[in-house]
């Protein structure tokens, strides 16, 4: 009969991976830090809370997991168009050529290449190869 691990066990186990994960970047960015800044640029030496201090800052800057850095991520553009579609949907043509022209007005152009919501082709049918 197979013996089963309690489950606080499992709970302990995150824990201390997670504190030894932790203190693994930590310790890195330290080591890196003070072989190269110091040398490099005149910098000063850190500290291990310092080092972990950095890693958060560059986390709340740059972002979790590749979803952006705060409320500028991917997600939240992709949100923030999905709302302006919806209320495209409920104007006339009236409302939303006007509202066209605002947003060509405040400056927000296609920047990247990609269609932008106030952009879309009027007179152009939609076929099979333009959908």
């Amino acid at each position: 009969m197979q013996r089963r691990v309690p489950k606080i066990a499992h709970v302990f186990k995150f824990i201390v991976l997670g504190i030894l994960f932790v203190c693994a970047i930590g310790f890195s960015v330290q080591l890196l830090w003070n072989c190269l800044i110091p040398d490099l640029f005149h910098g000063p030496i850190i500290t291990f809370w310092q080092a972990i201090g950095l890693c958060l800052l560059g986390k709340l800057i740059f972002g979790w997991h590749g979803n952006g850095g705060g409320p500028w991520g991917m997600r939240a553009k992709q949100q923030w168009r999905r709302k302006m579609m919806e209320r495209m949907e409920h104007m006339s043509e009236e409302e939303k050529e006007k509202l066209r022209e605002k947003m060509r007005r405040c400056s927000i152009s296609n920047r990247w290449g990609n269609e932008s919501f106030y952009d879309e082709q009027k007179d152009q049918p939609k076929t099979e190869t333009n959908q």
